[in-house]
Formats: C-alpha cells, sequence, structure tokens
C-alpha cells in the first residue's frame, strides 16, 4: 500500500502517476472495449456537441433516444437551425428540462450556420461560449470529435477521482481535470472517461461503493481510511 497513514490530512495524499497508470490498466482490463452512447460517438463535430448538450442531467439511455429522433428529423446544422422550437422539444421530451434544451440546441445551430460557416470550434473557450456549453460538453467534443487528451468530469470521474486521492474531497472541475490530465500519459488522457464512467456505474457508486469487488482497493484513499482501517 502506497497510502501514507490516516493521520496525516488526506487533503496532501495523492495518488502517484506510476499507480495511476495501473490503475487505469486494471480498469482497461477490466471493461475492454466498449462503445461509447451514441450520442457521443462518431466523429461529427456538430452531432457530438448537440448530444453532449442533451445529455446534461439525463441517463445515457433518454439521451440516446432524444438523439435519435433528432438526427433522423435534422441532416445537417442548418435544417435544425431553421427548424421550429415546438417540432425540436415534441422530439427530445425524453430528456431532462427540454424546453431549455431545444431552445438551446437551435441557438447553436444556427450559430454553427450562420457564424462559424459550418464549423464547430476546436477551441475549448471558444466552445464554451455556445449557449448551454459548459466545460464538460466543450471536453466531450474536444476528446470525441478531435481526438484531443481531454478529460470530461462528470459526475463518475469525479466520484472515481476523489476516492482515489487524486485530488482533495473539495475540488472542483477544473482541479479534478488538470489532476487527471498531469497523471495520466497523453495517450491515455482519452481512456479515462470510459473506464472512470462504468467502473462508477457498477463498482464505485456515489452512494454506496462496492469496495468488496473492488479490483483497485490497494491504490485507493477511500479504501485505506474508511474500510480497510476505519477510524474508531
Amino acid at each position: 500500500m502506497r497510502f501514507i497513514h490516516r493521520n496525516i490530512p488526506s487533503a496532501v495524499i495523492r495518488l502517484e502517476s506510476e499507480d495511476f497508470r495501473k490503475v487505469l490498466n486494471l480498469l482497461r482490463q477490466r471493461y475492454g472495449p466498449r462503445d461509447p452512447p451514441l450520442h457521443v460517438s462518431g466523429e461529427d463535430a456538430f452531432w457530438v456537441l448537440i448530444g453532449a448538450v442533451l445529455s446534461h442531467r439525463t441517463r445515457d439511455e433518454m439521451t440516446d433516444r432524444a438523439y435519435k429522433r433528432l438526427r433522423q428529423r435534422f441532416r445537417s446544422p442548418r435544417d435544425l437551425a431553421e427548424a421550429d422550437v415546438g417540432e425540436i422539444v415534441k422530439l427530445i421530451r425524453d430528456v431532462g428540462f427540454y424546453r431549455q434544451k431545444a431552445r438551446r440546441v437551435k441557438q447553436i445551430a444556427r450559430i454553427i450556420t450562420f457564424e462559424k460557416s459550418g464549423v464547430v470550434p476546436s477551441d475549448r473557450y471558444e466552445l464554451m461560449k455556445l449557449p448551454g456549453v459548459g466545460p464538460k460538453s466543450a471536453d466531450i467534443v474536444l476528446s470525441v470529435a478531435y481526438g484531443m487528451p481531454e478529460v470530461a468530469v462528470d459526475t463518475h470521474v469525479e466520484t472515481v477521482a476523489k476516492r482515489l486521492g487524486v485530488v482533495d474531497a473539495k475540488a472542483g472541475y477544473e482541479e479534478i481535470r488538470s489532476a487527471l490530465k498531469k497523471l495520466a500519459a497523453a495517450d491515455e488522457v482519452r481512456l479515462i472517461n470510459i473506464t472512470f464512467v462504468n467502473f462508477g456505474r457498477e463498482v464505485c457508486r456515489k452512494p454506496r461503493p462496492r469496495c468488496q469487488i473492488c479490483p483497485i482497493t490497494s491504490f485507493c484513499r477511500y479504501y485505506a481510511e474508511k474500510v480497510r482501517d476505519p477510524a474508531p
């Protein structure tokens, strides 16, 4: 066990790069190459962006359902830009906040079509200027559509990173993203999302982690402090 004793503040405990790579390898072996959800697959940056916006606070299966209907109805950014918002609402009712998202995807389509000459920005901060596009959506586009070494920090990635000891419990999005990118080699960064998300759903669940079946307890700060050697 590489972690230091419980009497040292957890805020200074950090997972080392060598161990982090071992964690990634173990999780990659466990989950293998899995297909991503439909709404964040493919190389079309516009539709990856729309899928990311639809997915906010919505389960993947619900997002995929709405996304599929949207793509079947509208073939291009221009088609979506010129669509009636009411029709978009009907197509994406499965997702949370669907009325707000309907307006946003139309706005995004109009901006991409008429202001960006049909090209989705490949710059993180330019992406975040688009309506409803935050850091997570921008990082999804950069990673999935443009193949950049980016990490989209969703609730599963955050939970796993904090329990492992990559960052402390109070760390925010940018600190988590930066720490994960520093620990992984450039060609491994894009593995973080698919492995951490699947692991977070199946084993390292936010309310009740299933530590008894976890393959990486020897690297985990949470396990060392709360399970293996709980405080009296």
